[in-house]
């Protein structure tokens, strides 16, 4: 992936420090103050953050690895964390306890909701695109985080855990890996099905919901708010895949397209009773204190969720490109 476009002075440090090709551990100066000021769920902090991540992932064309772990670096990147996390602590509500959590969530509104819903009954071919850049983010890194929780549990819900991640891997076989059947979409979609090929179109409520997952999987005194996180996108994927399906075969998008969608549609039913009773069952029952973080991810996994979908939603009934820039 080649380095972004910078969105404001926190990302344009980053993106100079990365792109000049300076030697990693040597002396540089990166804006913690204006870090600790910046809007947490602004443009510059988002891309910042997604920046200071995917640095732990693919990484990017001409930048050393080894910028994954310098100190001045993840300092910066902490001043980010430190207040994305808290903005969401105090924006998310967490009320309940995690039985009536999980259930809320699961609760579908009459006739489903969100983009899945609009793009069923009224979407276009170009709002069908630009959902899946939308997507295309998190679609690519899709289980990616989630790996990060399996040496931080034991017994039955690590066991389940590793189950569901290696359907989403493809169960053996690389033609199945869930990240490759969204880069078939994509492709169906005639869109760029390269690994963050859309990371500059992508405004901050998209970032906003990937940096969520690697902010929890990259701290294990998360890992309970992870395991939520996991628990929602498997829970609540397959009512959204079916709409998404629906959606896909009324605007004539492909078989690869409908595949991916249809195949979340049987997985993920089988996932959610193994996430419920299995991982987060048996990760209360060794540690019952994350009981708050298990619910704090589910509701923040929620929240972000909304919020982009009242983005792309508020855009498209405006007639408006609900990216950084049309397809």
């Amino acid at each position: 992936m080649r380095l972004p476009t910078p969105r404001g002075e926190v990302s344009a440090a980053l993106v100079d420090v990365l792109g000049r090709g300076v030697e990693p551990g040597r002396a540089v100066s990166l804006p913690h103050e204006t870090a600790a000021r910046a809007r947490p769920y602004g443009e510059d902090a988002q891309l910042a953050l997604y920046l200071g991540y995917e640095l732990h992932y693919r990484g990017f064309e001409g930048v050393d690895d080894a910028w994954e772990w310098d100190a001045e670096l993840l300092r910066l990147r902490g001043v980010l964390e430190r207040r994305f996390l808290a903005a969401l602590r105090a924006d998310v509500p967490c009320d309940g306890d995690v039985a009536s959590t999980v259930e809320a969530a699961l609760r579908e509104p009459v006739g489903g909701g969100g983009v899945s819903a609009y793009l069923r009954d009224a979407g276009e071919w170009w709002q069908l695109r630009e959902y899946a850049a939308h997507r295309s983010l998190y679609q690519l890194k899709e289980a990616d985080p989630h790996a990060w929780a399996i040496p931080r549990l034991t017994g039955r819900a690590k066991a389940a855990l590793v189950a569901v991640e290696y359907d989403e891997f493809g169960a053996g076989r690389a033609e199945r890996i869930h990240a490759d059947l969204f880069a078939a979409l994509l492709a169906d979609l005639d869109l760029d099905d390269g690994y963050g090929g859309y990371l500059d179109a992508a405004p901050a409520p998209t970032l906003a919901t990937v940096n969520l997952m690697s902010l929890l999987g990259l701290h294990r005194e998360l890992r309970g708010a992870l395991v939520g996180h996991f628990a929602t996108v498997e829970m609540t994927s397959p009512p959204a895949s079916r709409r998404m399906v629906e959606a896909l075969r009324r605007l004539g998008a492909g078989p690869a397209a409908v595949h991916f969608y249809a195949e979340h549609v049987e997985a993920d039913a089988v996932h959610e009773q193994l996430v419920r009773h299995e991982v987060i069952g048996d990760l209360l029952r060794r540690e019952p204190r994350l009981a708050p973080d298990v619910v704090f991810g589910v509701a923040a996994t929620q929240w972000l969720e909304d919020r982009l979908a009242g983005h792309v939603l508020g855009a498209w009934r405006e007639g408006r490109c609900s990216l950084r820039a049309p397809l």
